[in-house]
């Protein structure tokens, strides 16, 4: 059993998604108990409760979720629920979709039983008046992204966030887009990314990332490989991109586009808990 996630506060979240685990529970549950423990924390400001809002004051959500058979749901522009993640995995499991968007998204989710929230903490509204007066440069998209197998084998993966503080409103980055934030293929491995999303969409990064495992490339060369190509085509244009793999026999491995990311991914396992800086390609 294993599960790795993004950033220290996954480290919290791995815990969740373990007690989980160490009793026996699905992957998948674990996934959905990691990331909402991160979703609920309102001082991560880049996912769930307490993100940053975008530049009209209004927080919006985007997450996926996959399962071991390669089922995912997602859904964008949530508004106004704390967890986003558990709205994907019901598109998963209660529609023949991959994704719901918005405003119907949101009315899904009330449907389903899942309670309106004000998702805007008096912290992040705070910022969010700093930030109308200064203009200082966006921070705060550090999505987590969480990846686990279970006592069976079985492997998901889930990816959730508030996206890139203060974006025009609208605005849709990699974590719900399958292929590009989040990405898993029954028997190889799952992938998973943060950062600006926009780079990860440009080349499908989680998707590229399995494709290469499929082809026998380890992990971190795969990962490797796909930052690569990020830098040969935008070059010092590139924003900041990390990517976590996790293959089906339990192989990890991390890496970022710039050392200046400062990346971290947080790993949990029955002899191991602790966060692991990965290498860099610039």
């Amino acid at each position: 059993m294993i599960v790795t996630s993004t950033w220290p506060f996954g480290q919290p979240a791995n815990t969740a998604a373990w007690n989980v685990l160490a009793n026996k529970g699905t992957a998948l549950d674990a996934i959905e108990a990691g990331i909402m423990q991160c979703e609920d924390d309102p001082t991560v400001q880049s996912v769930g409760y307490g993100g940053l809002p975008d530049a009209s004051g209004e927080v919006t959500l985007d997450a996926s979720i996959t399962d071991h058979l390669g089922r995912c749901g997602a859904v964008a522009c949530l508004k106004r629920i704390k967890n986003p993640i558990r709205v994907a995995r019901l598109v998963m499991e209660r529609t023949p979709h991959v994704m719901l968007v918005g405003p119907a998204a949101l009315q899904f989710a009330i449907e389903h039983g899942i309670p309106d929230t004000n998702l805007l903490t008096d912290d992040a509204a705070q910022k969010f008046a700093e930030r109308k007066k200064s203009q200082p440069t966006s921070k705060g998209h550090d999505t987590i992204g969480m990846l686990a197998i279970d006592s069976s084998g079985r492997m998901a993966g889930g990816c959730s966030t508030s996206g890139l503080a203060f974006k025009l409103p609208g605005r849709v980055g990699d974590s719900p887009i399958i292929g590009a934030g989040l990405y898993l293929e029954p028997g190889i491995g799952a992938a998973t990314a943060t950062g600006t999303g926009e780079e990860m969409m440009r080349v499908c990064g989680a998707h590229a990332i399995i494709e290469n495992m499929r082809r026998s490339m380890e992990p971190l060369d795969a990962i490797r490989d796909v930052l690569k190509r990020i830098h040969d085509r935008r070059g010092s244009e590139a924003g900041d991109v990390s990517f976590l793999a996790l293959r089906q026999d339990g192989t990890h491995a991390g890496m970022s586009l710039w050392g200046k990311t400062n990346f971290k991914y947080a790993i949990r396992t029955a002899t191991q808990d602790e966060l692991v800086t990965p290498p860099v390609l610039m």
